[in-house]
């Protein structure tokens, strides 16, 4: 195990969560080793942080059906700044528990900045990267999303209602104020740590994302948005592979400028 940087600057650490199971994409073919354009997803996500001068550490947290496969990916691409891999847990907060438990093991400092990325998103541009950190010069807890093109229904199956009956649409929200979450979900890790530490003892506790914790957990902490990207797509179903085909070229194209900059001594 790698140890984390001894860069005196804060330390911008990416977690990339690759735990999960695909179920809804196909169990027997891991979506994170899924090839786009010559390039598993997993390694398309690396790279992006990687890449990024502005993150200074990455740690992975995987299912052991992947395991030996993304330590094999890391090692293929020199990633230096992969400081380890370890073991997720039965849920995406379990594993985000995981990896913040393991960087406070590892003496972390609270104002370290944390950017929780689905590993299933291979296209995460370095623009976002860059206004994530950024973000978390303002505020302690920032999270990428668009704006909602669609109206959005808040709809639950009727009370009493039997098994398999149509859901009965209670609100409308107004559709400017709607956005469609993605990743990363940046936070200060005392402000990441303290609100999973507040939802540990709500039995009720299931939400799908990181921003959900702090929201429910620390309602006075402000969270704000940056600006996502429609490319930054996550992998889910067969069909967003096909999808995926048709962004890489362009998200290859990015990258490469990005990497020119990086080299010219700007971002």
């Amino acid at each position: 195990m790698k140890t984390m940087s001894d860069s005196q600057q804060v330390p911008v650490v990416a977690i990339i969560l690759a735990a999960g199971f695909g179920m809804r994409f196909d169990p027997s073919d891991p979506k994170q080793l899924v090839s786009i354009a010559g390039k598993p997803v997993i390694e398309w996500s690396i790279e992006a942080f990687v890449d990024s001068p502005r993150i200074t550490d990455v740690l992975l947290v995987v299912n052991p059906k992947v395991y030996a496969a993304v330590e094999r990916i890391v090692d293929d691409m020199g990633a230096d700044k992969v400081r380890g891999l370890i073991p997720g847990g039965e849920t995406r907060a379990d594993s985000t528990r995981a990896a913040l438990g393991f960087l406070a093991q590892m003496g972390i400092p609270g104002d370290a900045k944390i950017l929780i990325h689905d590993g299933v998103r291979p296209f995460v541009t370095p623009r976002i990267i860059q206004d994530c950190d950024d973000a978390l010069n303002a505020s302690n807890a920032a999270t990428v999303a668009v704006p909602s093109t669609d109206t959005i229904l808040i709809a639950a199956p009727q009370d009493g209602a039997g098994a398999g009956s149509a859901p009965v649409v209670h609100a409308v929200p107004e559709r400017s104020t709607t956005w469609r979450a993605q990743t990363p979900q940046c936070f200060r890790f005392d402000t990441i740590r303290s609100a999973y530490e507040r939802a540990a003892s709500d039995e009720n506790f299931h939400p799908t994302d990181d921003t959900r914790v702090v929201v429910d957990y620390l309602p006075g902490e402000k969270v704000t948005v940056v600006q996502g990207s429609d490319d930054n797509i996550k992998i889910t179903t067969r069909a967003d592979v096909d999808v995926a085909e048709l962004i890489a070229p362009r998200a290859r194209r990015v990258r490469t400028v990005a990497r020119m900059r990086a080299a010219r001594g700007g971002e």
